[in-house]
């Protein structure tokens, strides 16, 4: 018999939308989570290597997940190649879970342009100074690099790098995770089926 005391996610909670379904639980977590946009970006390159690292997503909606990134990175380089990825929202105080699975597509420059100009100075300064992803001698060369852009900053006003910018996840399947203490977990998972979403109950 379930535990009427256990968290528990039913197919009659969800929403016909994912996108709303996760603005739900987004909301939940924004007032457990000091950050709840923090989330885990799995690429794989050419040859299907995987590789995966923590990112902050900068907005969401009808036409997806937004983070920002040097193009030239490791991660900049695999989306290039192989312009598939998935993501991972864990909020583990509401022992909840979201997994996002889609295409990746480069924001518009003028988008990219207009989120970089709202980025504190420090950090438009390290979009300009770091080679993401690339060896360095040792912490003195990022310095010295982060002195000249600081020195330039006076005679400009630090526009967008063009190594640096926007991406968009474009979801094609989501799973929505519920812990339960059984280790029996809930999880029901959204598939297009053209213009709707097929809402599927998996085993844990």
């Amino acid at each position: 018999m379930e535990n009427e005391q256990e968290p528990a996610l039913r197919r009659a909670d969800l929403d016909a939308d994912p996108v709303r379904q996760f603005a739900r639980w987004f909301d939940d977590a924004a007032a457990a989570v000091p950050v709840p946009e923090a989330m885990a970006l799995a690429t794989a390159d050419a040859e299907g290597a995987p590789s995966v690292r923590m990112v902050l997503m900068k907005g969401f909606d009808a036409r997806g997940f937004v983070f920002h990134s040097h193009y030239t990175s490791r991660k900049g380089r695999e989306l290039a190649a192989n312009p598939r990825a998935a993501l991972l929202f864990h909020w583990s105080p509401a022992g909840r879970q979201v997994r996002v699975e889609g295409s990746v597509e480069r924001l518009p420059a003028q988008e990219s342009d207009a989120y970089f100009v709202t980025r504190p100075l420090g950090a438009r300064i390290g979009a300009h100074a770091s080679r993401q992803s690339e060896v360095l001698s040792g912490r003195e060369e990022l310095e010295l690099r982060v002195a000249e852009v600081e020195r330039d900053v006076a005679r400009s006003d630090l526009p967008r790098p063009g190594w640096w910018g926007g991406f968009r996840l474009v979801p094609d399947a989501w799973e929505f995770w519920q812990h339960r203490d059984s280790r029996l977990h809930d999880r029901f998972r959204y598939t297009r089926r053209g213009s709707a979403w097929l809402i599927e109950r998996l085993s844990p």
